[in-house]
């Protein structure tokens, strides 16, 4: 196959095409406007290898995708370009409308026409994946419930907004065009190269330095933590086996709250770096609770029964050897994360209120 992935050198479309690249026979094309949060230095195992192209290009430019829709020919798009991050979103979320939105329609256009060009087995195997968040959903107020492909939408910031406006956009132009369509929703993904103004390399990073560790609110809010790794395999299981027309939600079964998540990496820090930073005598004495963030989602939780029992997909990692071999790697890679900080981010509070 040749699949495009828009939004290919960001966290979850890194991992996605290392996954590719390292595990099938497919060629791939990364289109990417290179943001903030996007670094071709993620995919410095894999760019040369001959099946990996790279396009930089923002998907609201119809010209240039439509000359990448000509020049590939691809057998699939995977849609995980965006803005994602909900604190930016609340600052600025006109970029959000912009990207979520107006990039996903001007995708969706690209591909459909690029579609009606197709015959035979080319058109009936096409598949636009559209790649989406449980935040759709809002917040799960029942402790014992959990988000299922047909719970209703209930968006809380931006950010969430955005991404439910291009879901439905997804299903539209399926309903409407007939264009084969697949999406699915996932859980917090956390791992190697995510960018640092996230939950968990923020923390590790900020106790390194011996920086405060910012906690929300009473930092009981819960999140369903699935590893970029597994995340990666599902996504490729839903392009290749998935049924057109259909939601996936993409869970790890790894419900923790935020605050039990950074006393985990503390304590992996205390065995993994006993030697801190001057004046820190243990690192969870950072951990320093701040106003919590506007609207903020009291709980996720995803059931992946659907992907399990349908295409066979289950995590492979815990939260335990998962957190570990997240922490592990930016001890190891500093240099990855040096040049990521280097740039313009310096890992300021954003999404604060007026």
């Amino acid at each position: 196959m040749k699949i495009l992935i828009t939004g290919g050198a960001g966290f979850i479309g890194s991992a996605v095409i290392r996954h590719i690249i390292r595990n099938t026979k497919d060629t791939v094309i990364n289109v990417d406007k290179l943001t903030y949060a996007g670094n071709l230095e993620s995919l410095s195992d894999v760019d040369f290898d001959e099946r990996y192209n790279f396009e930089l290009v923002d998907i609201c430019d119809r010209n240039e995708l439509d000359r990448i829709f000509t020049k590939y020919q691809p057998d699939a798009v995977m849609h995980l370009a965006a803005e994602s991050h909900v604190d930016r979103s609340i600052d600025g979320p006109a970029a959000f409308i912009e990207t979520n939105v107006v990039g996903t329609y001007n995708l969706l256009e690209a591909s459909r026409m690029y579609w009606n060009t197709l015959t035979g087995d080319e058109k009936a195997g096409f598949r636009f994946h559209h790649i989406s968040t449980d935040e759709v959903y809002g917040d799960l107020e029942d402790t014992d419930d959990l988000f299922k492909e047909n719970t209703a939408y209930a968006p809380s910031s931006p950010y969430s907004a955005s991404k439910a406006s291009s879901d439905h956009l997804v299903r539209a132009w399926l309903r409407t065009y007939g264009i084969p369509t697949i999406i699915t929703n996932c859980s917090n993904n956390y791992g190697p190269y995510h960018f640092p103004e996230k939950l968990i390399p923020l923390v590790i990073l900020n106790a390194l330095d011996g920086k405060a560790l910012p906690v929300y609110g009473d930092g009981m809010q819960i999140r369903d933590w699935l590893f970029v790794e597994d995340h990666a395999r599902a996504l490729y299981t839903v392009v290749t086996k998935g049924k057109i027309g259909e939601t996936y939600n993409i869970g790890g079964h790894n419900e923790k709250t935020n605050i039990e998540v950074v006393r985990t990496i503390c304590n992996l820090l205390e065995e993994l770096v006993p030697t801190k930073p001057i004046g820190v005598t243990n690192y969870q004495d950072l951990i320093t609770y701040v106003t919590d963030r506007p609207g903020h989602d009291v709980r996720y939780a995803i059931d992946a029964t659907k992907i399990a029992n349908e295409l066979g997909w289950i995590p492979e990692e815990t939260f335990d050897s998962g957190i570990r071999r997240t922490v592990e790697w930016y001890l190891d890679n500093k240099k990855w994360w040096s040049r990521v900080l280097d740039g313009s981010y310096s890992m300021e509070r954003l999404g604060k209120k007026d």
